[in-house]
């Protein structure tokens, strides 16, 4: 099978969409003939014109709330936010009306809306532009967050969020545009909701969403080789969240590392957490779950110390000796 990158997965997943469906279209900033920050809607206008690749002014809120608009008019916009951080302008759309709208109208409004942003940290962006915000929005009722770790996942996530009738929010990790991975050229569907296993083992579970993937999966090709079985589980949505296989998986193992790059406190992995605690999966614990997640503080610019903001592969290394008591993190 032919191999493309992550950031390519993504167009492809909107160009096949728009090419089947005339009422999906794009709406953000810069995104015509400049092709968005990241180049990934670099040529689209060029095919689709600017009716259905429009720029907007630099307004997360305008865009946001004009894209809530089209969609209760029968539209599927897809709204590009430069970066995730800028979410945070467009707070009311998503939050007050996107995620309300359904339900307040008795599910005749359908707000079927896909606001894809770029995150996370690890190219330098600082503060201001390398935030992962995206337990906010799992706190509430209405939307739905995706983290694609794989350039395959990321083509058949994007085409299910599109189908969807809600809002969805769509987090692409920055790192990861560039990671090459095969993908069908065909269009295909991965149901949200559904988590992968991306490695089997039988020591250890690491729950790990989005960047935290690839490098669980590099930390667990490090302890095979001192005989420590990791089992890799990847969410891939996080809400809906599929519960069952991440208590399968640690009924199976009986200890679990959950890691991701938010900020650890408040941060999503309290909620893997307490719904390991809270199933029958808390009889099969042998070690106290261990959380893994980024520091409080803004992403610093300095590369060093933003390596140190958030866990790095030997972080996850040592959290899973720690586990099997080999050492002490």
């Amino acid at each position: 099978m032919r191999e493309i990158t992550y950031l390519e997965a993504v167009r492809e997943a909107m160009v096949q969409e728009m090419r089947v469906n005339n009422d999906v279209f794009l709406m953000g900033e810069d995104i015509g003939i400049y092709g968005g920050p990241f180049g990934l809607t670099k040529g689209m206008i060029e095919e689709f014109g600017p009716e259905r690749v429009r720029n907007t002014p630099i307004s997360e809120s305008a865009l946001t709330g004009s894209a809530v608009g089209a969609a209760l008019m029968g539209m599927r916009p897809i709204v590009e936010l430069q970066f995730s951080d800028f979410i945070t302008v467009a707070m009311d759309n998503i939050v007050n009306q996107a995620a309300k709208i359904r339900y307040m109208f008795g599910g005749k409004g359908k707000v079927p809306i896909v606001v894809r942003t770029p995150s996370g940290s690890g190219v330098g962006f600082a503060a201001q532009h390398s935030q992962s915000l995206e337990a906010w929005f799992t706190h509430v009722p209405g939307l739905k967050v995706v983290q694609p770790s794989t350039p395959y996942d990321a083509k058949g996530l994007f085409r299910a969020a599109i189908e969807d009738d809600n809002p969805v929010l769509f987090y692409e990790h920055k790192l990861l545009y560039g990671l090459k991975g095969e993908v069908p050229e065909e269009s295909y569907s991965i149901p949200l909701g559904k988590a992968d296993v991306k490695r089997e083992g039988s020591d250890i579970t690491i729950v790990a969403t989005s960047i935290m993937v690839q490098r669980a999966l590099e930390a667990a090709k490090l302890l095979e080789a001192q005989g420590i079985s990791v089992e890799v589980v990847d969410p891939r949505t996080l809400f809906p969240l599929d519960e069952e296989t991440i208590v399968n998986s640690v009924k199976k193992t009986g200890r679990v590392i959950v890691v991701y790059e938010a900020v650890k406190r408040g941060g999503f992995g309290a909620e893997i957490a307490s719904l390991i605690a809270e199933s029958e999966a808390f009889d099969y614990l042998d070690a106290p779950i261990i959380r893994l997640g980024g520091a409080a503080v803004p992403i610093p610019y300095n590369t060093i110390l933003e390596q140190k903001a958030v866990p790095q592969i030997d972080d996850i290394v040592k959290a899973a000796q720690s586990i099997l008591n080999k050492v002490t993190v």
